[in-house]
């Protein structure tokens, strides 16, 4: 978007920052993904070598795939779904083709790497959870576990999976908590006028509902540690017993779970990358990691596009990658032009996890253009190429609401400028489009441009199609 920017702000010379003692070089961390990732390249290949191979894998497809690889159809399709994930392979006009990532496979350590990331970040995808599970307890878990990574990189060890539950089932109080807070008044009031039962908490922990709910966590612990190990990040293991110290794992082995957990060498890396993250955007003045999502991209709107990006990942970093696109699609719904173009461009840092959000808002008129933008690029379209995904329609409401940002946020002369990049060839053509297009902001665009455009004439021919379209004229 052709948005007026200010210089980035200055954030000091923090020095950079190194990994933890012992982490692999990043050519060797690199060289762990793809042994990770062996069979998501394979499919990958598979699907390249089909010359387009269906977008959904058939039944049919799969029972293909699994001969020439050797595989059952689980495994094919486990597979499939983390090279889309990984951005091996992209969905393009109903059939399949090879992602930009898969030719840069063999030669791009950091291509790799990023890969490996956007798999770690979309882990719920790659392993579902389990189909009794009550979505609500699913997504209070999923919320939690960048706090449990997080614990895990800092314990810089193994750590008992009996303290992880704790430490789940500790956060999962606080969000429900934070979900449903009573009002102080309420709660003296509510005290005052009702008969008081005996206190429900630690000293009834024995209680049905406290085990039942126990339970339910402790069988989502497991699907997180699962899908965490499947997908590389880290290891499970029986606590060792030897020793003097064995005896201390008493309370563990009467609840059947003498287990520990430890990051794998990526795992770790890689939740260090985001506590860095998170570091370097704790040090903006604005605060933009701690902000919702609008108030983020407005902190973001001074800056180039390179910190601005930074800052998206350190924001995204910090949240469930789910809970993040949400939020950013809905910041996207609002009036402000400039922010619907930050929150896509946020997005496109989110990458692969993002994408059925980003193809369900294409059902939404003020989202359709920078969704069917967003899917091209992701698609592999050169960004220079990405508009020719848009119909002239498309593209003309695009036009103005890319000026309603420049107008409510630039200066006058890109405004002017901006006239340059629409798909009309005159500005006769250009006029009468936009007024066809029903932008809600049209009137006051063409206004502006008015006002700005240093030709009398022209300024004239503007000034006139805003009242025709402000009195409904043609």
């Amino acid at each position: 978007m052709a948005t007026a920017r200010r210089p980035a702000v200055n954030r000091g010379s923090r020095p950079a920052p190194r990994p933890p003692e012992g982490t692999p070089p990043p050519a060797e961390l690199a060289r762990r993904a793809r042994a990770g990732l062996t069979g998501a390249v394979a499919v990958a290949h598979w699907a390249a070598a089909e010359h387009g191979a269906p977008g959904a894998l058939s039944d049919e497809a799969a029972a293909r795939a699994a001969a020439a690889l050797g595989l059952s159809e689980p495994e094919v399709r486990s597979d499939w779904d983390r090279a889309r994930l990984i951005g091996l392979i992209e969905h393009h006009a109903g059939t399949t083709r090879p992602g930009w990532r898969l030719q840069a496979w063999d030669r791009d350590d950091s291509a790799v790497l990023r890969g490996w990331v956007a798999l770690l970040d979309a882990w719920s995808l790659a392993c579902p959870a389990p189909a009794a599970a009550e979505p609500t307890a699913v997504a209070e878990v999923v919320e939690a576990v960048p706090q449990l990574l997080s614990l895990l990189q800092l314990s810089a060890g193994p750590m008992q999976i009996s303290a992880l539950l704790d430490m789940l089932r500790q956060r999962v109080a606080e969000l429900r908590t934070e979900r449903c807070e009573v009002p102080q008044d309420a709660t003296e009031l509510r005290d005052a006028t009702e008969p008081q039962e005996p206190a429900r908490g630690a000293g009834s922990a024995g209680s049905p509902d406290d085990a039942e709910d126990t339970a339910t966590l402790e069988g989502l612990l497991d699907w997180v540690l699962d899908a965490l190990s499947s997908v590389g990040a880290l290891t499970v293991r029986e606590e060792p017993q030897d020793g003097p110290e064995g005896a201390g794992s008493v309370a563990d082995d009467a609840k059947g779970d003498s287990r520990e957990a430890e990051l794998s060498a990526l795992g770790n890396w890689a939740v260090w990358v985001k506590l860095e993250q998170i570091c370097v955007a704790a040090q903006s003045p604005a605060g933009n990691i701690e902000q919702p999502a609008a108030d983020m991209l407005r902190g973001c709107a001074g800056l180039t596009p390179g910190p601005a990006r930074a800052e998206y990942r350190a924001w995204l970093a910090a949240r469930p990658v789910g809970s993040a696109v949400t939020e950013l699609i809905e910041a996207a719904r609002g009036d402000d032009a400039l922010l619907r173009g930050l929150a896509f461009e946020a997005l496109r840092v989110v990458g692969a996890p993002a994408e059925p959000a980003v193809r369900a808002a294409v059902d939404e008129s003020c989202l359709r253009p920078y969704a069917l933008l967003w899917l091209a690029e992701h698609e592999g379209a050169d960004p220079d190429e990405a508009l020719d995904a848009l119909t002239r329609e498309e593209a003309t409401w695009l036009w103005v609401d890319t000026a309603a940002a420049i107008s409510d946020h630039g200066e006058s002369p890109l405004l002017v400028r901006h006239l340059e990049s629409a798909v009309q060839g005159t500005v006769p053509a250009l006029l009468e489009e936009v007024r066809a297009v029903g932008h809600p902001r049209t009137v006051q665009v063409l206004v502006a441009l008015a006002a700005a455009h240093p030709d009398p004439a022209l300024a004239k021919a503007v000034r006139r199609a805003a009242f025709q379209v402000h009195t409904g004229g043609a």
